[in-house]
């Protein structure tokens, strides 16, 4: 079977003699079709991904065939399409117990801790397949990103109408740009690229956009009348924008970190304090983000065509990803490998 490993810091090697994946009580057999390229991805490729080990299969943005299921998988039939649901979870932890599986104790993410989907076939619990009727493998294949947006944007509870400024217009940012639209928040974009921002207007609809280069806190102030946004997310993965975000968040308000930073955050406690800010992680997504990205994309709701910018094959990916994907340049919003 066809693989492809990340053995070390910049350094990929394509294999054809990875073990075929057995059937086992519980799981089915999923022929990967499609895999997203991620921030993750790039990070452990450049040895900058916190939780992180080499030799590692990569991969854990999925779209895939069910080749063979275990008896007993209701609702799951061979030669269905389906969503990965790439968090492997305990069950077990206070977090679990609680409904909260995304931040389980003893996570396990495909292509992070474990061996992921960078591969031809792979197998998985059944409780983590959702069956994807009506969608297309790039569709199905970018519900995991955009479910961290969707997820983040459901712990943040916006209100009809509510100032929300989305830091960073990466894929994930964009993701959480058009949740918070799709639950009806008005929403500012910040990035520090102009070609971007042009994006964010097109593709998520935002209703205003403010370059992060040019005087932030004035462009926000005027956007939302002296009063600043009441949820600020913070997308990017940079130590210095995470540091930044507390200074644009409304007295009352709520700062999400979207986004993981191998490094300390610090802020100054009297402004925090005097605001009475809320100070928020969001990891992963559940089961329930990824049903509700679905349904939204079931809707029409959401532009992929337009979100995935770069492709190769399977066995193009190495030579695409190390010249091309990794380089600013290249202006990649979602590569995708095609299998």
């Amino acid at each position: 079977m066809k693989g492809i490993i990340c053995e070390e810091v910049d350094r990929f090697r394509l294999t054809e003699h990875l073990p075929e994946p057995e059937l086992a009580k519980g799981e089915a057999i999923v022929r990967i079709r499609r895999i997203g390229i991620c921030g993750t991805d790039y990070h452990a490729f450049k040895g900058n991904q916190p939780f992180f080990s080499y030799p590692r299969i990569l991969g854990h943005e999925l779209a895939g065939v069910i080749e063979a299921v275990s008896e007993g998988a209701a609702g799951l039939s061979e030669g269905d399409t389906v969503a990965i649901v790439p968090y492997m979870h305990c069950g077990q932890c206070v977090a679990c117990r609680n409904g909260k599986s995304n931040c389980c104790s003893s996570m396990k993410v495909l292509g992070v801790h474990i061996d992921g989907g960078m591969r031809e076939r792979l197998a998985v619990p059944v409780s983590h397949l959702l069956p994807a009727h009506g969608l297309d493998l790039d569709q199905v294949a970018v519900v995991e990103p955009l479910a961290i947006g969707a997820h983040a944007v459901r712990r943040a509870e916006p209100k009809q109408g509510e100032n929300v400024l989305v830091i960073g217009a990466g894929p994930i940012g964009l993701g959480v740009m058009a949740f918070a639209k799709y639950a009806g928040a008005r929403v500012i974009a910040m990035d520090v690229n102009k070609e971007r921002l042009q994006f964010c207007r097109s593709w998520a609809n935002v209703d205003a956009v403010v370059n992060a280069l040019n005087n932030p806190l004035e462009a926000l102030s005027e956007l939302t009348g002296g009063e600043y946004p009441t949820i600020v997310f913070d997308a990017t993965g940079n130590a210095r924008s995470m540091t930044d975000s507390f200074q644009y968040v409304a007295h009352g308000g709520k700062l999400v970190y979207v986004g993981l930073v191998k490094a300390d955050i610090s802020f100054n406690d009297p402004e925090f304090h005097k605001r009475e800010m809320t100070l928020m992680g969001s990891r992963n997504a559940t089961r329930e983000d990824f049903e509700y990205v679905l349904k939204a994309l079931r809707s029409g709701s959401i532009d992929v065509e337009r979100y995935i910018t770069h492709r190769a094959p399977f066995d193009d990916m190495i030579g695409e990803f190390e010249r091309i994907w990794l380089k600013p340049e290249s202006k990649v919003i979602k590569a995708m490998v095609e299998l």
